[in-house]
C-alpha cells in the first residue's frame, strides 16, 4: 500500500515532466532559432526573454506564477482538463508548475541549442547559400540537422534536470512524490510506520531509474546517429564550448 501510494504520486512527476520537456523543447528551439536571426528586431527580444528566465532561481518563478495567476486562468483550465488525468492534474496550480518549468527550462535550452547552431563551421551556412537556398531553408536543411547532433547530450541532460526540478511544485501544494513521501514518513497511523530515510530512499530510487533510462536513450541516439553517418560530431555541452566552438571559427 506504502509503495503504491508512493508510485501513484511519481507518475505525477513523470506526467509533469513530460508535459514540460515537450513544451520546452518547441519554446526552447524557437528562442534558439530567433537568438541567431540576422534581424535584429526578432534576436534582441528573443535574447533578453532568454536571459530573463534563465536567470532566475526555479522556485522564486513557481511561486510568483502562482501567487500572480488569474483565477480565470485556473477556474478556465480546471473545466477543461478531462476526468481520466489524475487527481493532481484536476486543480488549476498544475498550470503554474508546469508554466514555470516550461518558461526556465526552455530557456536553458535555448542557449543549449544556439550553442549547437553556432558551433559548426561558417562554410556551412556559406555553402548552403552559395546552392541558391534561403537562410532559413538552409538552417531548416543544412544547418540544423547537423547543429541538432551535437545538442543531444547536453539537452538531456537539461531535461534530466527537469525531471528533478518536478520535486519543487510540492511548494504549490500539488500532490506529487515529495508531498506524498512527507505524508507517508509522518503517518502515525500506519502499522508499521515508514522510516523517514527508508521512504526517500524508495523515491530517490525511482528517479535513478528513470533519469538513467533518459541517458541510456540519449547514448543509444548518439550511437545510432553515428552509425548512420558514419562520423563523430563534437558535443556541445554548455556555454563553455560554445566559445571554444566560436574561437575555433575564428
Amino acid at each position: 500500500m506504502n509503495a503504491k501510494f508512493l508510485l501513484n504520486a511519481f507518475l505525477v512527476n513523470i506526467e509533469i515532466a513530460a508535459i514540460a520537456m515537450v513544451l520546452s523543447l518547441i519554446f526552447g528551439l524557437l528562442l534558439a532559432l530567433g537568438r541567431v536571426s540576422k534581424s535584429r528586431v526578432v534576436s534582441i527580444p528573443s535574447g533578453a526573454w532568454v536571459d530573463v528566465w534563465r536567470n532566475l532561481p526555479l522556485l522564486f518563478i513557481l511561486l510568483y506564477l502562482s501567487l500572480s495567476l488569474p483565477e480565470t486562468w485556473n477556474a478556465r483550465y480546471e473545466n477543461l482538463v478531462p476526468a481520466f488525468m489524475p487527481e493532481a492534474f484536476q486543480s488549476g496550480r498544475v498550470l503554474a508548475g508546469v508554466m514555470g518549468l516550461t518558461l526556465y527550462n526552455s530557456a536553458v535550452i535555448a542557449e543549449v541549442m544556439r550553442a549547437g547552431i553556432q558551433s559548426l563551421e561558417r562554410g556551412q551556412g556559406e555553402a548552403a547559400a552559395a546552392l541558391g537556398l534561403p537562410y532559413w531553408k538552409s538552417m531548416r536543411l543544412v544547418i540544423l540537422p547537423q547543429g541538432l547532433r551535437r545538442m543531444v547530450p547536453a539537452t538531456v541532460s537539461q531535461l534530466i534536470t527537469l525531471m528533478k526540478d518536478t520535486t519543487l511544485v510540492s511548494i504549490i501544494a500539488i500532490q506529487e512524490i515529495m508531498r506524498h513521501g512527507r505524508i507517508l514518513s509522518s503517518c502515525f497511523t500506519c502499522d508499521p510506520q515508514p522510516p523517514l530515510l527508508q521512504v526517500f530512499l524508495v523515491v530517490g530510487a525511482m528517479f535513478i531509474v528513470v533519469n538513467l533510462t533518459l541517458s541510456r536513450v540519449s547514448r543509444r541516439l548518439e550511437i545510432r546517429q553515428r552509425e548512420r553517418t558514419g562520423t563523430e560530431v563534437q558535443a556541445v555541452t554548455g556555454l563553455e564550448d560554445q566559445v571554444a566552438a566560436k574561437a575555433d571559427v575564428t
